[in-house]
């Protein structure tokens, strides 16, 4: 990874919508980086943004690219590979929003094409970084079971995905960190379609070859708002609640009972987002969340959808 740049970095965002619009304040918070360019297809979408942090709108990929030296792509997931493929041809270090592309062959040319342009490719998976500050993360043996829901009711946004690529991707990311494996053995899944072309709920589980065994259900069509995971060890549960930002650990393990006063706790995009940074400017080894990791997210989850007849 080229780490010859020197701060502060001209920022860009591709996709002007609600993460598009996070991101986009992050980077205006980040000493090491200016805010100088936004992109979308929607130009007065794009205009709103950014006249809302004094930068400039462009129409034009190719131009936008020109203003900047590192990206974040925030648009809808299915532009996600096209729009990255495209910075990284072009030499620009890359934040993708999840998922990082919608095919498992999307997302290993986007990994291979930043290791041909030596630049970074980060993914928004920074739950991860949550998990590192509580100590979750440093547990060196596997669990032996990882249950996992999140749900919620519909919005209406990321129809363009289905709710595997758009929520359960999340816990896809965190439970393949904590098992060590990127792929299971077995696999079975349930899935509906309401409101949308492709799933809005979906239930999975699956084993691994070390004996590891994972369920995950994903709904954007539920009631309420339930986010959590149970992780158990032999030594005993740890169980997550997501919306609460909570935990209880019966395992002995040692956690971090304060993760919450953390830059990570309180905010983990802005922590994700600074952490990029961080390798772009070649301060930190790499991002949070490779590419890589993005990737084997991506080829679980299309598996799932598969599964299911998507």
């Amino acid at each position: 990874m080229n780490s010859t740049a020197t701060s502060p970095l001209r920022a860009g965002v591709i996709g002007a919508g609600v993460f598009g619009g996070y991101h986009a304040g992050k980077y205006v918070e980040n000493p090491d980086t200016t805010l100088t360019a936004i992109f979308d297809a929607d130009q007065a979408r794009a205009q709103a943004l950014a006249d809302k942090h004094g930068v400039t709108a462009y129409s034009e990929v190719g131009l936008f690219l020109e203003a900047v030296d590192v990206v974040t792509i925030a648009s809808p997931g299915v532009t996600h590979a096209e729009m990255g493929a495209r910075a990284l041809r072009a030499g620009k270090p890359v934040l993708i929003e999840k998922p990082l592309a919608v095919t498992g062959e999307e997302a290993d040319q986007l990994v291979r094409l930043a290791a041909e342009h030596q630049v970074a490719l980060a993914c928004g998976h920074q739950e991860r970084l949550v998990f590192d500050v509580m100590g979750l993360t440093g547990i060196q043996t596997p669990p032996r079971r990882i249950t996992a829901w999140r749900e919620g009711p519909w919005s209406g946004r990321s129809t363009d995905i289905s709710v595997t690529f758009d929520l359960m991707v999340h816990d896809l990311d965190l439970a393949l960190t904590l098992i060590g494996q990127a792929d299971a053995e077995t696999l079975s899944v349930e899935g509906k379609t309401e409101r949308s072309d492709s799933l809005d709920e979906v239930s999975m589980s699956a084993r691994f070859s070390n004996g590891a065994e994972l369920e995950l259900k994903a709904s954007r069509i539920a009631d309420d708002r339930r986010r959590g995971m149970v992780v158990e060890y032999e030594a005993g549960v740890i169980e997550i609640d997501f919306v609460a930002r909570t935990f209880k650990n019966t395992t002995g393990f040692d956690l971090n009972p304060d993760y919450m006063d953390t830059p990570e706790g309180r905010d983990p995009l802005g922590a994700n987002v600074a952490r990029f940074v961080e390798a772009v400017l070649g301060r930190a080894t790499g991002p949070a969340a490779p590419g890589e990791a993005g990737a084997a997210a991506v080829r679980f989850a299309e598996r799932i959808d598969a599964a299911a007849g998507q």
